[in-house]
């Protein structure tokens, strides 16, 4: 007959992450992303987004008008954030950023972004324990107007 050995289960404590300053850090890099273009800070940019990005979107310039799809790279956003308000003209002081953060795991995160280009969706992973947006997908606002 055989006999069942039954083992004590060992229990030890992982050290996880502080929630509140993983999803303070998701926070800090969509707030740099959105304030990297508005404040024509490129190096915030680079500070919040992976190199890797994969930037879909779809737009359009009148809302009678159907949506078009665009994809950006990491540099052209590089760029764009280097020229998007350079002459200083768009008050960007009146423009929304209200950043929703939707979850965050030990490693991967989403958010939500509604800025003045329109809504942004991101996911997020951590890389050397910094959060980096690794995927946005995009659209301007359905009525035209944030």
């Amino acid at each position: 007959m055989k006999k069942l050995l039954i083992l004590p289960l060992l229990i030890l404590p992982v050290c996880a992450a502080d929630p509140s300053a993983d999803r303070e850090g998701v926070r800090q890099a969509v707030l740099d992303y959105v304030e990297g273009v508005y404040n024509v800070q490129p190096e915030r940019i680079e500070r919040s987004v992976h190199p890797e990005l994969a930037k879909r979107g779809f737009w359009r310039p009148d809302v009678a008008k159907p949506y078009q799809a665009n994809q950006m790279t990491y540099e052209r956003l590089v760029n764009l954030a280097g020229a998007w308000n350079k002459d200083k003209k768009k008050p960007v002081e009146k423009f929304p950023k209200e950043i929703v953060v939707l979850d965050v795991l030990d490693q991967t995160a989403a958010a939500k972004l509604t800025a003045e280009w329109g809504i942004d969706y991101f996911h997020l992973a951590k890389y050397d324990g910094k959060w980096k947006i690794i995927n946005v997908l995009w659209q301007s606002h359905p009525s035209g107007k944030p």
